[in-house]
């Protein structure tokens, strides 16, 4: 818990990141910063997913299109705070010249999503059910 919550203040005084270890190639740190804008470009698209279901399938029943826009919704929510967690966590791997940290989150988005696209699917072939 102690460790989450270091964490989680670094999200918000990243400078004190440089008090550990030793400044890696900023070539891996401006990698690492495009990884992050990478998953918040996901976020983001993720939402916007998320409020075109929500917008423009209104044909769909009231349930099955706020389930899967709040789906969509969620995953985005999720995504930009995983984001800054895992920028934080590689920052400080690299600074301490440890491995970088593994994720499950990719694995757990994907599945997510291809939820997400295959009641889409389902849809799509069967039909809209309507309200």
């Amino acid at each position: 818990m102690r460790e989450f919550v270091q964490s989680l203040r670094l999200w918000f005084a990243p400078q004190r990141i440089r008090d550990e270890g030793e400044t890696p190639d900023y070539r891996f740190s401006l990698a690492n910063e495009r990884t992050f804008l990478a998953w918040i470009r996901t976020a983001l698209a993720l939402v916007g997913g998320g409020f075109a279901v929500d917008q423009f399938l209104p044909d769909l029943r009231w349930g099955v299109r706020v389930g899967l826009a709040l789906a969509l919704l969620a995953a985005g929510v999720l995504c930009a705070l995983r984001a800054v967690n895992h920028w934080v966590r590689c920052e400080r791997a690299m600074r301490r010249g440890e491995d970088l940290p593994a994720s499950r989150f990719p694995a757990v988005l994907s599945l997510a999503v291809a939820g997400v696209a295959l009641a889409m699917v389902v849809l799509v072939v069967f039909g809209w059910a309507g309200r």
